[in-house]
């Protein structure tokens, strides 16, 4: 019997009228997880949210039908919502270091649900579900734990509180978006196990929203993909991964990172459109190399293949399949140049605590080397050292051979040009108050004094370049996707021309097909520029349609490093092997 129930849900702007989603239904059933998919701006978090009754401001369910546990949602009070959400229906946030509360203990975070929920229950008896929530999602129950703030835990630990506080109350539905963005495979391994095995033994549906393609073939049980506002295919997990109809569907699975290395990832080009700017017709027809005219002229209907497999989509008898393309292969640079970046003997520091060991890595002209480890691990340190924003070591870094300033204020200004740093949230490093065309142009205008009609241009060429619409040089980043945001971090960081980039988990917040352009377009960078990369990551399979070189960092240590398919086909660490092991794939 389905728990979860949406029929044809359209939600919309109030002022215009403009549907942000239209005509979405479906229905999950006690202990199922059904996968949402598709590119950011889709849909794919208004949906998840109108599962808990919320929309974001300036929007509203304008019609259908969403029942949770034989509750209806649309048009429920605000005290129906209230008792409703944590306790029949709950949410696991993208981000728990921003959702938990800094201020309160993990007890106290856990607790407050459950005495809202049940407010007749005695506290021993609460404490005693905290620590049994805790000891099923894989955490410490002890006192010292639960008197840990947020910020004393690893990312990994604050996403599992914040699943805990999710099923504390043994909810009936659970909604997780982007649970495990931004988590090392480890992690998120342990992470997306504690989810399957709630979701099992307690009777859970879940909505499980991830631009991951690879994570969802391995959790979910049935799969819906969203493009433009609506579901354009679904079915069950074999039939969108291995029998998939729509040329949508067909060009994310093409867009996955191959862990085995045989196949080169495809972007698709262009970008989705906006609500206010879909086209008459199939909304994907302007990026389908199947269109046809009727393609533009109307909407397609849906179609049944199967009991459970459906499709929107006027070709869907005769849609192209995606012929695989081989890797090229990405051979060792040449290091009888004079390398254009030099890490030697560097020891890295938080006060009196070591957290890098004697590190040393080279990097060439035109190179992209992947510094690849667990959360924790220095990756993060090192490369703030790379960019000047910790000065906390001893070792140099070196620049054409010249030694760089600890600090960035203590390097020139055609140094600090040509080294950029793109950070892992764009949420944190793009300025909130400023537009889009403006947080680019600050780069254009400070390196190359380049202002008018030759800035908008330029911008417009970087915007195309992170396929991102020209008209979004007018919004504010918290009108944009968290996707949406991370290109424009990207394109501002390509603004400056730089000699060496450094990507700190850069691809993280995006969904497959803008990763895959993403990576096309680093490396056409690379082929065209000369442009080096330190390209960190905790996404092993990505590595492969990058890099040249591997480093596997391991609590402040390189513990292998090596050519690409030394590291992947012969590793020697066995802490390389157990990071391989984890990685999820499409089989």
């Amino acid at each position: 019997m389905s728990v979860v129930k949406l029929s044809n849900v359209d939600i919309a702007i109030t002022r215009g009228g403009i549907k942000i989603v239209e005509k979405i239904s479906f229905e999950i059933a006690s202990g199922q997880i059904l996968g949402l998919v598709g590119e950011s701006g889709s849909g794919k978090t208004t949906v998840s949210m109108s599962l808990l009754g919320h929309t974001r401001k300036g929007a509203v369910i304008e019609s259908g039908s969403i029942t949770i546990d034989g509750h209806e949602i649309v048009d429920a009070s605000d005290n129906e919502l209230r008792s409703l959400r944590g306790g029949t229906i709950a949410y696991v946030p993208q981000d728990p270091g921003t959702a938990l509360n800094p201020g309160l203990r993990i007890s106290k975070q856990i607790l407050e649900s459950l005495e809202k929920h049940q407010p007749d229950v005695d506290h021993e008896v609460h404490m005693a579900r905290v620590r049994e929530i805790l000891t099923e999602v894989a955490l410490p129950s002890d006192e010292d734990f639960l008197k840990r703030y947020p910020h004393q835990l690893s990312g990994g630990q604050q996403q599992r509180v914040a699943i805990a506080i999710a099923f504390a109350c043994r909810p009936k539905v659970i909604v997780c978006d982007e649970p495990t963005t931004g988590l090392d495979v480890t992690t998120q391994s342990k992470v997306l196990a504690t989810i399957r095995a709630l979701c099992r033994e307690h009777g859970v549906a879940a909505l499980y929203v991830s631009h991951d393609l690879a994570v969802v073939s391995e959790l979910a049980d049935n799969v819906a993909v969203m493009y433009a506002g609506r579901i354009v295919e679904s079915g069950n997990r074999d039939e969108i991964f291995f029998n998939s109809i729509h040329p949508y569907t067909r060009r994310l699975i093409r867009a996955l990172p191959d862990i085995a290395g045989k196949n080169q990832i495809l972007g698709i080009s262009g970008y989705a459109p906006m609500p206010w700017d879909r086209p008459t017709g199939c909304a994907f027809a302007p990026r389908c190399a199947d269109a046809q005219s009727i393609c533009s002229q109307s909407v397609p209907e849906i179609t049944r293949i199967s009991g459970t497999h459906n499709v929107n989509c006027h070709r869907h008898k005769d849609s192209t399949k995606i012929v695989a393309t081989a890797r090229v292969e990405r051979d060792v640079v040449s290091s009888s140049t004079q390398a254009l970046l030099g890490i030697d003997g560097l020891n890295g520091f938080y006060g009196s605590r070591q957290v890098l060991f004697d590190t040393n890595i080279h990097i060439q002209p035109g190179e992209c080397v992947a510094l690849v480890g667990e959360s924790g691990s220095g990756k993060t340190t090192l490369s703030r050292c790379i960019g000047g924003l910790h000065d906390d070591y001893e070792g140099q870094i070196s620049y054409f051979g010249n030694a760089l300033g600890k600090h960035a204020l203590e390097r020139k200004k055609e140094e600090r040009r040509d080294i950029q740093y793109i950070f892992q949230s764009p949420y944190a490093s793009i300025n909130p108050r400023r537009p889009i065309g403006a947080t680019i142009s600050r780069q254009l205008e400070l390196f190359y004094g380049m202002k008018g009609s030759a800035a908008e241009a330029r911008i417009k060429e970087l915007l195309d370049l992170v396929s991102l619409p020209h008209a979004i040089v007018t919004s504010f980043p918290d009108q944009l996707s968290g996707g949406e945001r991370q290109r424009v971090a990207i394109a501002r960081a390509l603004a400056a021309e730089p000699k060496l980039l450094v990507c700190d988990e850069i691809t993280s917040a995006l969904d497959v097909s803008v990763q895959a352009s993403v990576i096309e377009t680093l490396k056409n960078l690379q082929e065209s520029t000369s442009v080096a990369l330190l390209f960190v990551t905790h996404n092993l399979a990505l590595t492969r349609s990058i890099a040249n070189r591997v480093a596997v960092m391991r609590k402040g240590t390189i513990v292998e490093y090596g050519g690409l398919d030394e590291v992947f086909n012969s590793p020697k660490a066995e802490y390389t092997n157990r990071l391989l092991q984890h990685t999820p794939t499409l089989k």
